[in-house]
């Protein structure tokens, strides 16, 4: 499926659920989200009927994100059932890794290629305020068991956070140097809940290059990857940074979302949802209504003039 603008898009990222067990600073309120309607949200079978269509369409490669997507009963069985879909490359999941001790292994038999595992400090005590609660050694032991069940190449998340962890740069960076992990750098995005957190914490990715002068560029293996490459020498990893703000890589996104409550969205940062749940309970033709959203697709957001989404990065997934 291409957009008006010619773009390919082969990419569906689907949030499980807006629900998640850590309360990440910048990405949901610290007393957690308002209980959705159980008849509000996609039922997996639904969710499972949406995918087909839009693999039918040309998309190959989805990604499972929340929310925390380990918390939805039921992700396993789904993942297994999209794994045998014809046309199928790649099926990932974005997760913050504590869950992983318990699910990696059913993840792999099931069909999940790999995840990306979110993780903004190696600090214990950092990690339970940044989380309000969390507990580091569970996601570092997820990240374990993700290795050991071959859910690799594993890609780690890192919102750079002004005054938290850019004095930890150097010791994320390292992460790359015994195993072959991807670490990659992420602006911090304001996004609902976050957007005055994000005013008051951002620094620029290029920190990362200051910080670290050593780091040789290498080419990106997917051109629509919205990360730039590095790699310390001798290095398995490679460290990537992701500069939503400062650079926009709008020109190459190959990607739509699906809300865990069914909305489509075309772009993370347009308030511009497309309701594919009542449509499917409706019996209506989703084919058209997805071939129509994604022709229409957003040229590019507009961060930059202040232009931002008013939902939560746990309702509509990252």
């Amino acid at each position: 499926m291409k957009d008006s603008f010619g773009r390919e898009i082969n990419y569906l990222r689907i949030s499980l659920t807006d629900r998640c067990n850590l309360r990440c600073e910048y990405c949901m309120p610290e007393k957690g989200v308002k209980k959705v309607s159980h008849n509000d949200i996609l039922t997996l079978e639904e969710m499972y009927e949406i995918i087909k269509v839009f693999v039918d369409l040309g998309i190959n490669k989805i990604r499972f994100t929340g929310g925390e997507p380990l918390v939805r009963l039921g992700a396993v069985d789904l993942i297994s059932k999209i794994s045998k879909l014809e046309g199928v490359n790649e099926i990932a999941m974005t997760t913050n890794g504590t869950l992983l001790e318990t699910y990696a292994d059913d993840l792999k038999k099931a069909g999940l290629t790999r995840v990306n595992i979110s993780l903004d400090t190696l600090n214990m005590e950092k990690y339970r305020r940044i989380t309000r609660g969390g507990d580091l050694n569970k996601a570092l032991n997820g990240i374990k068991a993700a290795r050991e069940a071959g859910l690799t190449p594993i890609k780690i998340n890192t919102v750079l956070i002004g005054g938290f962890n850019e004095d930890e740069i150097p010791d994320l960076v390292n992460l790359t140097m015994g195993h072959q992990m991807d670490i990659r750098f992420i602006e911090l995005m304001p996004i609902g809940e976050a957007v005055g957190f994000a005013k008051d914490k951002f620094i620029s990715n290029s920190r990362v290059l200051e910080t670290v002068p050593n780091l040789i560029s290498v080419e990106a293996e997917d051109k629509s990857s919205p990360a730039i490459y590095f790699r310390l020498p001798g290095a398995k990893g490679k460290v990537g940074i992701i500069n939503p703000i400062s650079c926009k890589f709008c020109p190459n996104c190959n990607r739509v979302r699906l809300t865990s409550t069914g909305k489509l969205k075309s772009c993370l940062h347009s308030n511009r949802e497309i309701e594919l749940r009542d449509a499917i309970r409706n019996k209506e033709d989703i084919g058209s209504i997805i071939k129509e959203a994604i022709y229409s697709k957003e040229k590019e957001h507009h961060l930059e003039n202040d232009e931002f989404i008013t939902r939560n990065m746990n309702q509509i997934g990252g």
